[in-house]
């Protein structure tokens, strides 16, 4: 994988400008902050980012991946100022879980997701290191 930052940009703070990469990809449907069983542990903003950033790594992990795999997000957030609000706790879960803010990222504030308790819900796609042939 390759972060791309053109000639005399600065180094955007919590994502990459561009990211090139070759392998396998793996496309990561939108997923929310409920565990396993479809349960919301917590309405706290932050707490429901954690999660869903679990749910993303369970994901890259059952496809032979590592978080560090992930090449794009797409963050969709109910409140954009809760987002902000959250953000040094939604950071640390993103270095615990994820690692590197290498990947490209948009965050987008919409009116409302599908379950109606959720309040981050977040796509990605991933590139899979190509596997020697046996």
């Amino acid at each position: 994988m390759e972060v791309i930052l053109p000639t005399g940009w600065p180094r955007p703070k919590g994502y990459a400008n561009g990211v090139a990469a070759s392998g396998k990809m793996l496309f990561i449907a939108g997923m929310i902050g409920w565990d396993a069983q479809g349960r919301f542990e917590s309405d706290d903003f932050a707490v429901q980012a954690r999660q869903a950033l679990k749910n993303i790594a369970d994901v890259v992990r059952e496809a032979g991946g590592k978080p560090e795999n992930i090449v794009r997000m797409t963050w969709y957030v109910t409140d954009k100022r809760e987002y902000l609000a959250a953000a040094r706790e939604v950071g640390q879960a993103f270095r615990e879980i994820i690692g590197s803010y290498n990947a490209a990222m948009t965050a987008v504030e919409v009116k409302a997701l599908i379950e109606d308790r959720a309040k981050v819900e977040i796509e990605a796609t991933a590139v899979l290191p190509d596997q020697p042939s046996t």
